[in-house]
C-alpha cells in the first residue's frame, strides 16, 4: 500500500515530489508568465501547480520534474526511473505511455507490463504514488479511433494500481475536459486552463484542501460557423498533424535534447 494515509501529505513539515513524465507532465502550452520563448521558456502545468497547492499547507516542499516531452515508456524508465528512486521521495506522480499508444501498431498490453515494472520499483521507496489514466479522446474526431487502445490500457493501469496501492486520477472521467478549451491548439496537451483544473483534481485525490472547483461548468461558448471550423482544421493539421508524422517517420521526438526542468529537489519559489 502506499506510504501515507490520505491526508498525511498536510501534515509534514518537509515534503519532497517528484514529478516523471512526458509533456503533460512537464507542463506543455502552461507556460510561465515570465516566458518570454516557447518551447526554450519555462512551462508550468498541472505538476508545478500541485506543488504550489502544496506550499500552502506545508513548511517546505522541495520538488523536482523529471519529465520531458516527447518520451516513449521506456525512455522514461531508462532515463528518469533511476533518479527519482536516488532522491527518495515523499510523493512521486507518473504519467507514462500516452505517446506509445498513440503510435500506429502499439501494443497497450505490452506497454502496461513495462509500466507495471516501472511501478514495482518505485513501490520499493515508500513513496506515495499517483498514477493517471489516459484520455477519453471521443471528443476529437481524429484520434477517437484510439478509444479502444486507452480503455485497454487503462483497465491494466487501474490493476497495477490496486496491486501496489496507488492513488488514480480518473482523467477518463473528467467529462469537463471534452470542451475544446481545455486543449492548447494542437489539440494533445492541455491548456492552461487544463491544467488548472487537473492540478485541482489531483489535489482533490491527494486530500489536499484547495479553492476552486475542476469540475466547474464552463461558460457559454461563442458560437463558430463551419466555414471557421475548417479553416481551424486546416491549420491544425498543416502546424501539427504533418510535422508530427514526419517526425514518427524519422525517428526524432520533440524532445531529443530537451532536459528536465527541475533536475534534482529544491525548495519551491511560489514566483515560479
Amino acid at each position: 500500500m502506499s506510504g501515507f494515509g490520505t491526508n498525511d501529505l498536510t501534515k509534514k513539515d518537509i515534503l519532497s515530489y517528484v514529478a516523471l513524465g512526458d509533456s503533460f507532465t512537464e507542463g506543455m502550452s502552461d507556460p510561465y508568465p515570465d516566458s518570454d520563448s516557447v518551447p526554450n521558456g519555462r512551462y508550468r502545468g498541472w505538476a508545478d501547480r500541485v506543488a504550489e497547492h502544496l506550499a500552502d499547507h506545508v513548511g517546505e516542499v522541495r520538488y523536482a520534474n523529471l519529465a520531458v516531452r516527447g518520451k516513449l515508456i521506456r525512455q522514461i524508465v531508462d532515463e528518469q526511473l533511476p533518479r527519482a528512486v536516488e532522491l527518495s521521495p515523499d510523493l512521486i506522480t507518473i504519467c507514462a505511455g500516452g505517446n506509445d499508444i498513440i503510435r500506429p501498431g502499439a501494443d497497450p498490453d505490452a506497454v502496461a507490463v513495462t509500466f507495471a515494472e516501472a511501478i514495482a520499483e518505485l513501490s520499493r521507496t515508500g513513496a506515495r504514488i499517483v498514477i493517471f489514466t489516459g484520455f477519453d479522446t471521443n471528443w476529437q474526431p481524429v484520434m477517437r479511433h484510439l478509444r479502444g487502445k486507452i480503455a485497454t490500457y487503462n483497465m491494466h493501469l487501474r490493476a497495477v494500481a490496486d496491486r501496489y496501492g496507488c492513488d488514480v486520477v480518473d482523467v477518463w472521467s473528467m467529462r469537463i475536459l471534452d470542451d475544446a478549451r481545455a486543449w492548447n491548439w494542437d489539440r494533445l496537451h492541455l491548456s492552461p486552463e487544463g491544467h488548472r483544473r487537473l492540478a485541482l483534481r489531483v489535489c482533490e485525490v491527494l486530500g489536499i484542501p484547495v479553492e476552486g472547483d475542476w469540475n466547474e461548468p464552463w461558460p457559454p461558448a461563442e458560437p463558430r460557423d463551419w466555414r471557421a471550423a475548417r479553416q481551424e482544421d486546416l491549420h491544425w493539421a498543416r502546424e501539427f498533424l504533418v510535422p508530427w508524422i514526419h517526425r514518427r517517420l524519422t525517428g526524432r521526438s520533440s524532445g531529443d535534447g530537451v532536459a528536465p526542468k527541475r533536475p534534482a529537489l529544491e525548495p519551491l519559489r511560489r514566483d515560479g
